[in-house]
């Protein structure tokens, strides 16, 4: 039985909630979309993280208490520095276990990042909701997975990593909410980031953090490109200079078609919305925010991350909602395959249709009401021991 859709959660009970995600946005921004759609019904809320990391300032930003407890990876890490990160994920184990005694979770939503190992091990008699944003899973999210009661999985190819006996649920992945308000707002996003004229748009993102790969290969094509195309390039504070100086190189009437930001928080969803094609890197949030704004793709799978981007890459090239340019061949590719897009309008509304066809704009909400199924059937069992 699927669950309740747009604005229906189950009851009216709150849940004491426990998020334990950490590293860069992408884990970030899936449990925010979940607390987002739980409301009200999540309080008290709790959010911990690991020492150090960006999460905390996402967290802070949205206004949710947030506690660090010490983490470190130990796959892939050399011998000289393995007794020191084993230490640290004792020492998580250890704070993990205070703030459990001191918060008292009802339930637990786990979205992966090393920083929730230690918090896992601690948690094994609280119930606990596992996230899987990528459609691979990491080692984080496949430890995580033996301890979790429930595991949300973003697209049905992600159960070829799961056994039989795992209780996993597809939900699709959760979308912010400051997103979902922009789909097909085209005009007024256009407007808002200061496009003036009918040409195509073009997004440039690189993730959080920029990908200077990518800025690398755009910013020479630039003038070229900017002839037949406005171009929204998200740099990443990392590149914000370099690219503004090639801005400022610029005639006025091409320069006044390129967008140029460090990174955009609230206005992402204008972005999206404003955009005929995308160029991106190919991290989870690509199976949630592109088909809920119908949005084709050129995708660059970041080539040091294992293969988790190529594998969220070609999940969609294979529905035919994007196309695969591998980050090797950037510099000489990058601008014929843009103009090739834009240049047969046939094809992109293919893609537009495709992408679109993906999409699961109620998996917030989805994972919202997993959550609170596990908090009643964890406080039935509970009263039924001591009935």
């Amino acid at each position: 039985t699927r669950p309740p859709t747009r604005n229906q959660k189950k009851g009216e009970a709150t849940v004491r909630l426990l998020i334990c995600a950490g590293g860069t946005g992408g884990g970030v921004y899936p449990a925010l979309a979940v607390l987002k759609a739980l409301g009200d019904q999540a309080n008290p809320v709790l959010w911990v993280g690991g020492q150090g990391g960006m999460e905390a300032d996402l967290v802070q930003r949205a206004g949710i208490p947030f506690q660090a407890i010490p983490a470190a990876g130990v796959h892939g890490v050399g011998l000289t520095s393995l007794p020191g990160n084993l230490l640290r994920l004792a020492r998580g184990v250890f704070a993990s276990r205070r703030i459990l005694q001191q918060f008292k979770p009802q339930v637990i939503l786990f979205t992966g990042g090393y920083v929730a190992a230690p918090m896992a091990v601690a948690a094994r008699r609280t119930p606990s909701l596992l996230v899987v944003p990528d459609i691979e899973p990491g080692l984080a999210l496949k430890f995580l997975a033996r301890y979790a009661d429930r595991i949300a999985l973003t697209t049905p190819a992600s159960q070829a990593y799961f056994s039989a006996q795992a209780s996993t649920v597809v939900t699709g992945y959760p979308t912010r909410s400051e997103l979902r308000s922009w789909p097909g707002r085209k005009v007024e996003a256009r407007q808002l980031l200061g496009i003036q004229s009918e040409l195509p748009v073009v997004l440039v993102f690189g993730g959080s953090k920029g990908a200077r790969s990518i800025n690398q290969a755009l910013l020479p094509i630039l003038s070229t490109l900017l002839q037949t195309a406005e171009v929204v390039h998200i740099s990443g504070s990392l590149d914000a200079n370099s690219a503004r100086t090639y801005g400022d190189i610029l005639p006025p009437a091409l320069a006044a078609r390129y967008h140029l930001y460090p990174y955009l928080h609230e206005e992402m969803g204008a972005a999206l919305a404003a955009a005929d094609l995308v160029v991106s890197r190919a991290g989870a949030s690509i199976l949630g925010e592109y088909p809920l704004f119908g949005l084709p793709a050129i995708l660059v799978p970041y080539p040091y991350a294992w293969r988790y981007q190529k594998v969220n890459a070609d999940y969609l090239l294979q529905h035919g909602a994007a196309e695969l340019l591998p980050d090797e061949q950037l510099q000489a590719q990058l601008l014929p395959v843009i103009q090739a897009a834009l240049h047969n309008p046939q094809k992109l509304e293919a893609m537009k249709s495709a992408v679109r066809s993906l999409a699961r704009p109620d998996a917030a909400l989805e994972i919202a009401n997993l959550a609170l199924e596990l908090a009643e059937s964890h406080a039935t069992r509970k009263g039924n021991r001591h009935g």
